[in-house]
This record gives structure tokens, C-alpha cells and sequence, in this order.
């Protein structure tokens, strides 16, 4: 038997099958209503509500929110200066909600021997949140008021993008609000656009109901 090398490799040009893109999972606008519907003065729950209004209201990813101090609040005009990916800094504007949620921890958190003193989020033990304990906190208060979901601080995310485009349809406004440095990064938010009003024509169209079950998901 004889064999022979090939000198060049014939499947170098073949490409795998693309696999389609998992869209991110979000809450609609009442989950998160009920989500933050926290009956609880604690010291926690103050500061937990605090830390989920901001995630949700202006889109932070985890990380930028666990390095947010003190001076980045402007709670008088209602912005947060985040520090993003590579350093990159943005100004994104808070919720009347978020504004008074952080006014409300603030005044809390005056309460704790401050280790890290710029951390706007710190521990009962005065020292900056890690990414695991807010991912604790979130989990727990999803336990709390009973929702179905797993919710996560990227879901929050998440749902301030799809509940900003649905509404607004801005994708770059969009994309400056999240600080992704290319929008294809966000137009992955327009599926989840487009699932919305799907779900919308099909209930609302009379003519559209008979093809619930075979629209593409």
C-alpha cells in the first residue's frame, strides 16, 4: 500500500456552520416593577434596592458598578460618570427612582465604619462589594419576591437596553448608553425588538393568530 502527504490542506476553506446567537434572557417592564417592590427598611434591603434600580435604570455593567465612588454620583442633574471597558469613561443619566434609592442608601450607609471610603456600595462591614455578593443579593431578592426567573445583574442589563429600543428605537442612543464600542454589539437588542412586536402582531392582528405556532422564535 502506498501512501502519500498531501501538500496542502483541502479543508482549509471549509467554515463550520454558523450557530445561531443565543439572545439574552430580560424581564419586562412589570417583572422588574414587582422585582423592586421591596417592603424592607434594613440596612441591606436599602442598599440592595439602591444597587438594582442603578443596574436597571442606567444599564451598568457589574463590574462598573462595583467600582463606582462617590464622586461619579451626581445625584443634583442626575448622571453617573462609569468607567467601561479599557478605561473608556461615560456619562449616563439616573432614573428619578435610582436618584432617590441612592439618596436613601447614602444616608444608610453613613450608619457603617467605612473601610473603603470613595465605594459608593460597600458591605455591613464597611468594605466595597465583590461581584459574587451583589450576584448573592440579586438572587436572594428574586427568591424574595418570588420570581420565576434567575435574575442576574447582566439581565438587568439587559432588559434597560430592550426596554430603552423598544420604546425609543434609538439603537445608537443605545449603544452610547452601554458603552459598546461597536454597534453590532448592540443590534443584537433588535431581535429582542423584533420578538416584542411579533408577539404584539400576533396577538393584535386577526388575520396573524393562525400562524402563532410556526413564527420563527
Amino acid at each position: 500500500m502506498v501512501e502519500e502527504q498531501l501538500t496542502s490542506n483541502p479543508a482549509k476553506d471549509v467554515q463550520a456552520p454558523k450557530v445561531a446567537r443565543k439572545l439574552p434572557k430580560t424581564l419586562d417592564t412589570d417583572q422588574v416593577q414587582h422585582y423592586l417592590n421591596i417592603k424592607d427598611d434594613s440596612l441591606l434591603a436599602v442598599r440592595d434596592k439602591a444597587i438594582i434600580e442603578v443596574l436597571y435604570s442606567s444599564g451598568l455593567r457589574l463590574a462598573e458598578l462595583i467600582d463606582l465612588d462617590l464622586h461619579d454620583l451626581d445625584l443634583q442633574q442626575g448622571l453617573v460618570k462609569v468607567t467601561g471597558k479599557g478605561k473608556k469613561t461615560r456619562q449616563v443619566p439616573l432614573g428619578s427612582k435610582a436618584i432617590n434609592a441612592l439618596k436613601a442608601w447614602l444616608i444608610r450607609r453613613a450608619e457603617i465604619k467605612v473601610q473603603n471610603a470613595d465605594a459608593v456600595f460597600v458591605s455591613q462591614y464597611g468594605k466595597r462589594l465583590s461581584a459574587r455578593s451583589i450576584q448573592q443579593r440579586l438572587r436572594y431578592w428574586a427568591q424574595k419576591q418570588a420570581m420565576a426567573s434567575h435574575i442576574h445583574p447582566h439581565m438587568l442589563r439587559h432588559s434597560f437596553a430592550s426596554h430603552i429600543l423598544e420604546s425609543s428605537g434609538d439603537l445608537r442612543a443605545v449603544q452610547e448608553l452601554l458603552g459598546h464600542s461597536d454597534i453590532s454589539t448592540t443590534q443584537i437588542y433588535t431581535h429582542l425588538d423584533f420578538q416584542h412586536l411579533a408577539k404584539v402582531y400576533d396577538q393584535a392582528h386577526p388575520r396573524a393568530r393562525q400562524t402563532n405556532k410556526t413564527r420563527r422564535k
